[in-house]
């Protein structure tokens, strides 16, 4: 069975997510973070490269949201929620894949300004790369109704942690987004979605022992 060591608020909610609408079984090893909101020394101690999500699959460690995700659904799943390279619209898959880290990229970018106390609205670079990320999302969703395509895929699941949750930390919002939001809207009323938020997202808690 596989193991999700879940860091309370934090990417790993996506393979929750990913394990309800498999509908695989799984067991959550929960962690909470310390009072200054960074993993614990047992959650940094589980990879060397010491970040969420991590999982064990047998003997295996994995970590990267992406990896984790490809590997249970050809491993455990037959391929289901992915997009295969003799497939037309594999090319917009791996993309939305990996928008994660241009997103979060900026993200960091922007905390780190605000750390050193200069405000991130005044660089044009974060100013010009947002409106480029976010305004290439925008297109995107007015043309299809999942970023892959009109079929729902990892690359979804990917996806939303940006549009939801990382928009409560400082992360840009779509308020002025109206595609955007209407395909959050469809995303989080997925009865998968809505189980794994209630067991392992921004708001769950560490389930009774």
């Amino acid at each position: 069975m596989i193991t999700i060591h879940h860091l309370g608020i934090s990417q790993s909610d996506r393979v929750v997510w990913l394990m309800e609408e498999l509908g695989l079984p799984y067991r959550l090893d929960w962690f909470d973070r310390g009072a200054d909101r960074l993993a614990p020394p047992e959650y940094l101690a589980l990879h060397p490269a010491a970040m969420a999500p991590v999982v064990r699959d047998g003997d295996r460690v994995l970590t990267e949201s992406a990896a984790i995700l490809e590997h249970i659904c050809h491993s455990h799943a037959g391929g289901r929620l992915t997009v295969g390279p003799s497939q037309p619209n594999y090319p917009d898959y791996l993309y939305w894949m990996h928008f994660n880290n241009n997103v979060q990229g900026l993200f960091f970018a922007r905390r780190a300004l605000q750390r050193a106390g200069l405000d991130p609205e005044g660089d044009a670079f974060i100013r010009r790369r947002e409106g480029q990320f976010f305004g290439y999302l925008e297109q995107r969703l007015g043309e299809v109704e999942h970023l892959a395509g009109p079929d729902f895929t990892c690359a979804d699941i990917m996806v939303t942690f940006n549009l939801t949750t990382l928009a409560r930390f400082g992360g840009r919002r779509i308020d002025d987004l109206p595609n955007a939001r209407a395909y959050v809207e469809r995303i989080v009323a997925r009865p998968a979605y809505v189980r794994a938020m209630a067991i392992a997202g921004p708001d769950a808690t560490r389930p009774a022992s």
